[in-house]
């Protein structure tokens, strides 16, 4: 797939005149994509994020609050699928970008396994829209805009080759193609005992392989296809061989699909249960822990939210050839600042920060340029709270090969780094390597900071050093040595 030349270089090459008011207000023609691409982007991005919808509610579900309450599954289901499909389509029609939005799996963790042992859940969503406040200020005011700028060009292309390697490897791991060796070293393998052993990651494989020739061979709708198509075997293969899921209520199945069984539901529509929408105590976590530790918290929030949508707006805008050479790119200002009121909405409705998803590449790769894309992508998702049962028809490891594509396509970017500087070098290699190696885009756009300021600052180049990329490399010394920080502010 080749990436469209920014909007501003494409009106100044060649001015074109929008067909309606609705091609001008999206900017489709001007971007150089139809509308029947948009609609297939937006498609492919929510069948490559629709296991949101399932897994969200596993993770915040499990968690036990201070008080020993849980949330519900259903209730947390719904709530995902409406504050994505709503926070979808507003980005989609404010920014005319084409990055969805859904909660944030780093966030919806911190939040299940260490921030509800200290607090109810009411209050632990409080902190969440506390944090999304706070990071609406910071975009309200310029602040946001200021740090983003701050960021040299180099690091900005190294955020967009490391996502793309991060979300590769989410779609190893969750295709079962990468596997935890457990104490073993190394700490990672292939597939189990070292072999592909699995069906579901056999069906993983083949969805890569055709996808990958569709995409190369320039097919219209490459990715899509390979998803249905990925699909429609896995339901084939779940009806002869009943695989069954990797972990039920009988212990676990090695060979078994990894989150969502690939056949048809018994009852394809459900009520959806809207009861948590405003279950939140703003301020009852600081009443509870104190306003130090209930600040670290939001701290903690504030840094992962804000540097994750960051990074992964970098990238995908990159990715769509939506960005300058200084990697801005259209509205952004109104972009983080939406950004921010989807943690309040998150925060709100009980379904967690909902942030820019890194899964809206694979809708880019297939042509998305638009906020269309977002439009379409955001009714699948409130379609989706009615039809949660047909929506787990597509297993996990299908969606996964899509990842890997599109993760595949951003690593180009890295034609256009510098390596001859290694005071560049080295800040570039940190921040792509440990975004995949810690799971986390925040670590590796932190490491980067970081070392760009000490390396770069140490070998004579100080003065080309913006002081607030001091700042907020200080701030992310902070972040990483947060444990520490909290074990004092307990004591």
């Amino acid at each position: 797939m080749t990436t469209t030349p920014s909007p501003e270089t494409a009106t100044d090459a060649q001015p074109v005149e929008p067909r309606n008011g609705f091609d001008r207000f999206f900017e489709i023609t001007r971007r150089g994509s139809t509308i029947g691409t948009e609609i297939r982007g937006g498609v492919v991005t929510f069948v490559t994020m629709a296991y949101i919808v399932i897994l969200n509610p596993i993770i915040l579900s499990s968690g036990t609050d201070v008080v020993g309450n849980q949330l519900g599954f259903s209730a947390v289901t719904a709530v995902t699928a409406l504050t994505a499909g709503v926070m979808t389509i507003l980005f989609g029609l404010v920014t005319r970008l084409p990055f969805a939005f859904a909660a944030g799996l780093g966030i919806n963790s911190f939040l299940a396994v260490s921030v509800v042992g200290q607090v109810t859940w009411p209050e632990a969503m409080g902190l969440v829209v506390i944090n999304g406040l706070i990071i609406v200020i910071l975009a309200a005011t310029g602040l946001r805009r200021m740090i983003f700028d701050a960021v040299p060009v180099q690091l900005k292309l190294a955020i967009t080759v490391g996502i793309g390697l991060f979300i590769a490897f989410i779609g190893f791991v969750d295709a079962g193609f990468v596997t935890a060796t457990g104490a073993n070293s190394p700490p990672v393998g292939l597939g189990i005992a070292g072999s592909i052993a699995t069906v579901p990651t056999l069906i993983f494989v083949f969805t890569l392989l055709l996808t990958g020739i569709l995409v190369a061979r320039k097919v219209k709708g490459g990715i899509l296809i390979g998803l249905v198509s990925g699909t429609l075997v896995a339901v084939i293969v779940e009806a002869i061989w009943n695989i069954g899921p990797k972990f039920s209520d009988d212990g676990v199945n090695p060979g078994g699909w990894g989150l969502s069984v690939p056949e048809l539901p018994g009852s394809l529509v459900s009520v959806p249960d809207l009861s948590l929408i405003g279950q939140v105590s703003l301020f009852g976590s600081f009443e509870r822990i104190g306003a130090l530790a209930a600040l670290m918290l939001v701290f903690t929030l504030v840094f992962t939210n804000f540097f994750d949508a960051m990074g992964t707006m970098t990238g995908l805008s990159k990715e769509a050839g939506l960005a300058n050479e200084k990697g801005d790119f259209p509205r952004i200002k109104s972009a983080l600042i939406v950004e921010g009121v989807g943690a309040v909405a998150g925060g709100y409705a009980s379904a967690s920060s909902n942030t820019v998803f890194i899964e809206s590449g694979s809708g880019i790769g297939e042509g998305a340029r638009t906020g269309l894309a977002n439009v379409v992508t955001g009714l699948l998702f409130l379609i989706a709270m009615f039809f949660t049962p047909l929506v787990s028809i597509v297993p996990t490891e299908v969606a996964a090969s899509a990842l890997v594509i599109v993760g595949a396509m951003m690593m180009a970017q890295i034609k256009y780094i510098d390596f001859s500087d290694f005071s560049i070098l080295l800040p570039v290699f940190l921040a792509i390597t440990v975004m995949p190696l810690t799971y986390s885009i925040a670590n590796g756009i932190g490491a980067g900071f970081v070392s760009w300021v000490i390396v770069r600052s140490l070998s004579g180049k100080a003065r080309q050093i913006s002081p607030l990329l001091w700042v907020v490399a200080a701030g992310f010394a902070i972040y990483f040595a947060r444990g520490p920080v909290e074990a004092l502010l307990a004591q």
